[in-house]
């Protein structure tokens, strides 16, 4: 068997028999729309985009409701196109991971063209763009991709750069390409699109607007676009840009599912790495429950995202839900988990869900700190939303999610994760009587000394800040039981940067309950663990 578009017509019933659904529409038709008639592109065609937005596209293709596919899009490189697009015919092989060890099986059809962002794969959207068929562009490229910043929330470069050449300059960023695509679209006649952003982020299309309209703006004033750019891009009733609350867990690819897929018979099933250390495969696993909540504008219309399970609804809703999600119920305890997990050696969160006092520990940092603080939504139940994360989702022991993935990017995530809860409680005047919060970013600090509980050397997780943020927290202060003056109050600086925390810690009244656990968490091997027990036990 093959992951090829001629195998799957030819060999149907043995791909049926194994329990695959396959699609129910000719693909190569669909490919041939989207060459004639584009509707959607999408920017950053990694897991996440495979194992739930493709899958939308592909329920909206066999419903009738979307005639082309989507044009996926590596932003920086051609491996991932080369690899798990083109060999297999742009099909996806989608594993579900449900809670019970069952596996849904299905392939996806509905990638009806896959382009790396560069050389002619470049050239090839900016034809897409100047199409007026064209609705919409969305974008899963990590809370990095919208222009990172150092401490001082300054944009560093390659977003800075990416505004001295113009839109036919090198463009090093996924904004960059973005607008140049929306230069296309300008100078083909300024006609009306929305550029939805997916990505896992606070205010998501408000940060992929200011990302935008800082290039734009730089490209007009040095004369590298023509004037009106600046217009047309920040004109709401042509070029929006909706905000939108995305959540399905979607880990890397698993190679004991690739087994799996050999042993029923598929070929060249294997992941792989690329150059850029990213982890990829023609298969994508990923947890069964998923929601997305996108607000509803879109200025050249849209497909009929309703019949495939999006909640199309307004502003203020989706920043409900967004908060509720991303600043209380599923992400400050996936946070907690992954640098709790990684200083006590743990490689799955299913495992770490396991441990009597981690399983205690999300358990209250979601009913006893989250919970109160979240948003309503109303089309989701935060109560119910928590009890399903923590029944089923994060203990799904089909999930091959680790805490070292979820480290990943820590210091873009805390501001939105921990900061808006404190925030409430500093708003209602009871910030001081968060514990743990407080506990976990300790804990963060603690694990940044690259030295794990066991006192043995620990692989830190990629973060754009990691070098400014371990000149403060250093693998000397490992097995002392006091920190130096000089040393807290460099630390005491750190917690005060809003940008990092979304607020001033100390100035919230949490600043010195933060050093002290971070303290005792440095002071000998198990001290982890044993502040986080003593904790624990302290609140019961």
């Amino acid at each position: 068997m093959e992951l090829t578009v001629s195998d799957i017509i030819n060999n149907r019933d043995e791909w049926t028999d194994k329990g695959f659904i396959l699609p129910s529409y000719d693909t190569g038709s669909v490919a041939a729309r989207t060459d004639a008639a584009p509707e959607w592109i999408h920017m950053g065609a990694g897991n996440i985009f495979r194992a739930y937005i493709a899958r939308i596209a592909d329920d909206l293709i066999g419903q009738g409701e979307l005639e082309s596919g989507i044009i996926a899009v590596d932003c920086f490189h051609t491996e991932p196109i080369e690899k798990v697009f083109d060999p297999f015919d742009r099909l996806v092989l989608l594993v579900g991971l449900r809670a019970d060890g069952g596996k849904y099986l299905r392939v996806l059809g509905s990638v009806g063209r896959a382009y790396a962002a560069v050389g002619d794969g470049l050239e090839q959207l900016k034809r897409a763009a100047r199409s007026d068929s064209l609705k919409m562009i969305s974008f899963t490229i990590t809370e990095k991709g919208y222009g990172v910043r150092d401490m001082n929330g300054d944009i560093l470069p390659p977003l800075r750069q990416d505004t001295e050449g113009g839109p036919r300059g090198e463009l090093r960023t996924a904004l960059g390409k973005a607008a140049a695509l929306l230069y296309e679209r300008f100078r083909a006649g300024a006609m009306p699109i929305a550029l939805v952003s997916m990505d896992n982020c606070s205010r998501n299309g408000d940060k992929l607007r200011e990302g935008i309209l800082f290039t734009a703006a730089a490209w007009c004033e040095n004369g590298l676009a023509d004037g009106g750019f600046y217009d047309y891009v920040s004109d709401r009733g042509r070029v929006s840009f909706p905000c939108t609350m995305i959540d399905k867990i979607t880990p890397r690819p698993d190679p004991r599912i690739a087994e799996e897929l050999t042993d029923m018979g598929i070929k060249a099933m294997q992941p792989t790495v690329t150059s850029r250390g990213t982890y990829i495969a023609p298969f994508v696993n990923a947890e069964m429950p998923g929601y997305l909540v996108i607000e509803d504008d879109f200025p050249n219309g849209r497909p009929a995202l309703e019949k495939a399970g999006v909640c199309l609804t307004d502003r203020e809703t989706v920043g409900k839900a967004e908060r509720m999600k991303v600043s209380a119920c599923l992400n400050p305890l996936h946070t907690a988990l992954a640098v709790f997990g990684c200083l006590l050696g743990y490689r799955k969160i299913s495992d770490e869900m396991n441990d009597f006092d981690l399983s205690r520990l999300v358990s209250r940092l979601g009913y006893g700190e989250g919970l109160p603080a979240a948003a309503d939504p109303v089309i989701i139940s935060p109560a119910e939303f928590l009890d399903e994360v923590l029944n089923e989702r994060l203990p799904n022991a089909g999930l091959p999610d680790t805490p070292q993935r979820i480290a990943t990017d820590t210091s873009r995530k805390l501001a939105v994760r921990f900061g808006e809860t404190v925030k409430h409680y500093a708003a209602e005047g009871r910030a001081g009587e968060l514990v743990l919060i407080p506990l976990v970013t300790a804990a963060w600090l603690r694990y940044l000394t690259g030295i794990d509980d066991s006192g043995e050397p620990m692989e830190l997780s990629p973060d754009p800040m990691l070098g400014q943020l371990r000149q403060i927290v250093r693998p000397d202060m490992f097995g002392r039981a006091e920190l130096t003056g000089a040393e807290r109050e460099q630390i005491g600086g750190l917690l005060r940067s809003e940008e990092i925390f979304g607020t001033d810690l100390a100035a919230a009244g949490l600043g010195e309950k933060v050093i002290v656990y971070l303290e005792r968490m440095l002071s000998h091997r198990g001290a982890v663990r044993d502040t986080l027990r003593a904790v624990l036990d302290e609140r019961k």
